[in-house]
């Protein structure tokens, strides 16, 4: 399937429509909340949420015999907030750290869910079928109806997200700061925690229990090379979210027997590679790059220094000296002096080279300023 096909297919089948929609507003509204959590250094509460569901799925499908999805999404958003304040209390009332309430919530939630599940299937019931999917997710079972869930979620997200963007920029940065200022702190992480479970269990659906922590985290952390502004931050996340969804319903689609979910979150991924090794700022590639960059910098001025040194001890600063006499430096190479003569602080003659007037008086400045940082 090409891509002019693909998009013919998004435009006139149902299906392909409703999935490709549901994924990119999926991934958007992920990326988005999920900046808050990365840069609250809480990347393990989307897996201890989407984990802490699980219960609430089967709970729900117990008490109504019935696999709605907007009924089983209100016991899994009812378990997860539930698995989430559990975490907060831990964390304020025990001397366990965070990772450790994390770890013991999702464990035992998880357990319990899958306990239930167990359960349920072993039951004389027909209807128990398809439970399951929410483990790794099901994107073709998305309809017109959870999209347009997904999308006055999104909405109401972007609301908030806008109404409370000064509470939330400087809670996130300096949460001493916004109490000391009169700010409900508490209420502030309640709202930032609770849109961040909603968004969880929307994706519960598509992606599923297991792969929707990568989901929530993967577009906020690729997002994260590229800048320092959260607003920017939060708008590329939710690019690359979307992006991720819309690529990886594609391929999918385009490919037999090959699932949704899983798809999606190998696209968001490879943003996150992409990121580490090509961000201009933080990247691993143009962080090396700099790095050579300023070893050069420092061989050459080591070595304009030891011609200064050699220089001072004449009348003349342009008294020639062998080329030779530098051998004794570590740092010299021959593309070193090279570059000492194209800035035009070293002349060369044969064999012999001497300091210029700008060469002698940059090398005394980086000397000086060496002799203020020792003081």
């Amino acid at each position: 399937m090409d891509i002019q096909e693909y998009f013919s297919l998004v435009i006139n089948d149902y299906t392909l429509r409703t999935i490709t929609l549901g994924t990119a507003i999926l991934g958007g509204v992920t990326g988005m909340l999920g900046s808050f959590a990365v840069l609250r250094k809480q990347s393990l509460l989307g897996d201890a949420i989407s984990h802490a569901a699980l219960p609430g799925i089967a709970i729900a499908f117990l008490i109504t015999g019935s696999k709605d999805t907007n009924t089983l999404l209100i016991g899994a958003l009812i378990s997860g907030l539930i698995g989430t304040f559990w975490i907060r209390g831990i964390v304020t009332k025990t001397h366990l750290k965070s990772d450790t309430a994390l770890g013991l919530i999702l464990s035992l939630f998880f357990g319990f869910g899958m306990l239930l599940l167990t359960f349920i299937e072993k039951q004389p019931n027909a209807n128990q079928a398809g439970l399951d999917k929410y483990l790794f997710g099901q994107a073709a079972t998305l309809v017109e109806s959870d999209v347009w869930l997904m999308a006055t979620v999104t909405g109401l997200c972007l609301l908030v997200l806008l109404f409370f963007w000064k509470e939330f920029k400087l809670f996130l940065f300096d949460a001493d700061y916004a109490k000391t200022l009169g700010f409900n702190t508490k209420f502030i992480d309640i709202l930032i925690t609770s849109f961040i479970v909603l968004a969880i269990v929307l994706g519960l659906q598509t992606v599923g229990v297991v792969l929707m922590s990568a989901m929530l985290l993967a577009p906020a952390a690729a997002a994260r090379q590229w800048t320092n502004s959260l607003s920017t931050m939060v708008f590329l996340a939710a690019v690359f979210g979307a992006v991720s969804g819309v690529l990886g319903t594609a391929i999918s689609a385009s490919q037999n027997n090959l699932s949704t979910g899983p798809v999606i979150v190998i696209v968001a991924s490879v943003f996150v590679v992409f990121s580490f090794i090509f961000s201009p700022s933080r990247g691993l590639l143009f962080r090396q790059i700099r790095f050579i960059a300023n070893r050069r910098d420092l061989e050459l001025q080591k070595t304009l220094a030891f011609m200064y040194h050699i220089a001072e001890t004449h009348d003349n600063i342009s008294h020639p000296h062998t080329i030779k006499i530098l051998n004794n430096f570590q740092g010299y190479t021959r593309k070193t002096l090279q570059k000492l003569v194209d800035k035009g602080y070293v002349t060369l003659d044969g064999t012999m080279w001497s300091l210029t007037e700008k060469g002698f008086e940059t090398a005394a400045n980086l000397y000086n300023q060496q002799a203020i940082k020792d003081e």
